[in-house]
């Protein structure tokens, strides 16, 4: 997947939500379990508080006493984390678990107390364990002295619990989102599985396998393959108009052009001549833009698709019969399945000049190869028409000339100099190129880069 295509965006954009929820879930269910600790913890601690509060008694000095003690051994194990103690306001002896040995808990200064003066805070204990706790002060029976009593909980021990829960939350969510990222690619595909079949019924029009996009499309997308099929119809129906009309003009203008031409010929003087002169130029540029526009007619069409091989050997029998005198051998090598996307008529044209101008100055060896050529712009492929001779070639400084309209470099050789800029405007109308070198055999070398049909 391409970063700017349609199903990374999805995909992308799909994961990133995911994510954020995930992770925003993740943490809201990580709080409430600690929260649901903290409280539970809260309550075994009150139930402690409870317990001490009854078994705790004054003797007759007024001091604190323990009338029975707790079950839990916890609060007998020295420094275990687990505390208990009562101090006097204002002075006085205190009483204390014995796992506190000699040691104090202090009550924070500022701390939080609830309607019935109940305290709950965190603190440490001299060896760094941290504790849950929960203080109130009570006026015991049979004194008018307040206590304050306290209960301390470890509350390490929760951090076990605590981690274990994170951790199968991770493994659950990370497998969670795996299903998410799953469930959208085969969703993606399969939302955009029409959008494909659109792409390869495109395909088959350009390669001239198909004329309509055919099938039934989902309601987002069959207006769009309705007025695709309109304007291909339409470009159909414009390249037929421009033939048309091409042709009109080809007749509407031979006429007048001979009626001039046959009245000029009756006449000897200067004016009869420069009539003449003009009127053959001017058949030379109607026929000039009039080929012009039917090969650009053709080029701009849609599904013309054309076997190359047939073309080329048919080209190379033609021209060897013509140069027969001379003794020219053209070697053809071409696959059977190339294919060239476009009008046949215009194949020929392009390999034809290419060959005869070969031909012309070849010495005796001409060779004509066509090979698919690596992809071109926007992943269009292409292929090379490859002409080669075994003439005198052509200096590197005068090849740009070469292509230029009506340039004639040698003329001891018969032509009209437009055969070269021919084959470059044409191959330029269908998006490919032609390009001069220095030719293995000798001569000259003309690689003519054209649009290939799969």
């Amino acid at each position: 997947m391409r970063p700017s295509s349609l199903s990374s965006r999805l995909i992308l954009s799909s994961a990133a939500v995911s994510i954020v929820l995930l992770a925003a879930t993740g943490l809201l269910l990580a709080s409430l379990f600690t929260a649901a600790l903290e409280r539970n913890f809260d309550q075994r601690l009150r139930s402690v508080l409870d317990g001490l509060l009854a078994s705790v008694e004054v003797d007759g000095a007024g001091d604190p006493k323990l009338a029975r003690p707790l079950t839990d051994p916890r609060f007998t194990l020295p420094l275990s984390g687990w505390y208990w103690q009562v101090v006097p306001q204002g002075g006085g002896r205190d009483l204390a678990s014995g796992s506190l040995l000699e040691q104090r808990l202090a009550v924070p200064g500022k701390v939080a107390r609830g309607a019935d003066g109940l305290a709950a805070f965190s603190l440490k204990d001299t060896t760094g364990v941290k504790l849950r706790a929960l203080e109130q002060v009570f006026t015991l029976p049979g004194s008018d002295r307040r206590f304050s009593i306290l209960v301390a909980g470890n509350f390490d021990e929760l951090s076990g619990e605590v981690t274990a829960f994170n951790r199968a939350l991770v493994a659950s969510l990370v497998l969670l989102g795996a299903g998410l990222l799953i469930a959208t690619l085969v969703q993606v595909r399969f939302g955009l599985r029409p959008l494909r079949a659109m792409q390869a019924n495109l395909s088959e029009i350009r390669q001239g396998r198909a004329e309509q996009l055919k099938g039934g499309y989902p309601s987002e997308i069959q207006p769009v393959a309705d007025e695709l099929n309109l304007l291909i119809q339409s470009n159909v129906e414009i390249v037929e108009r421009a033939r048309t009309q091409v042709g009109n003009l080809a007749h509407a203008l031979k006429t007048p052009l001979s009626v001039l031409t046959n009245e000029a010929a009756r006449q000897d003087d200067p004016l009869a001549q420069k009539v003449r002169e003009q009127t053959e130029l001017m058949r030379e540029h109607v026929s000039l833009y009039l080929d012009r526009a039917r090969r650009a007619a053709r080029a701009q069409g849609i599904g013309q698709v054309t076997d190359v091989k047939p073309v080329l050997d048919a080209l190379a029998r033609t021209l060897e019969r013509i140069n027969r005198d001379k003794g020219v051998a053209i070697a053809v090598t071409c696959p059977e399945t190339l294919r060239f996307r476009g009008e046949r008529q215009d194949l020929e044209e392009m390999t034809g000049n290419l060959l005869d101008n070969a031909c012309k100055w070849a010495a005796a060896r001409v060779s004509l190869a066509a090979v698919p050529a690596v992809e071109g712009p926007a992943g269009r492929s292409f292929l090379a028409i490859v002409v080669e001779d075994d003439g005198p070639g052509l200096p590197a400084d005068r090849r740009a000339e070469a292509l230029k309209r009506g340039r004639r470099l040698d003329e001891t050789k018969p032509g009209s100099g437009l055969g070269l800029s021919i084959v470059s405007e044409t191959a330029a109308m269908y998006g490919g190129s032609v390009a001069l070198e220095d030719a293995g055999l000798g001569g000259l070398r003309v690689r003519l880069t054209l649009p290939a049909a799969a």
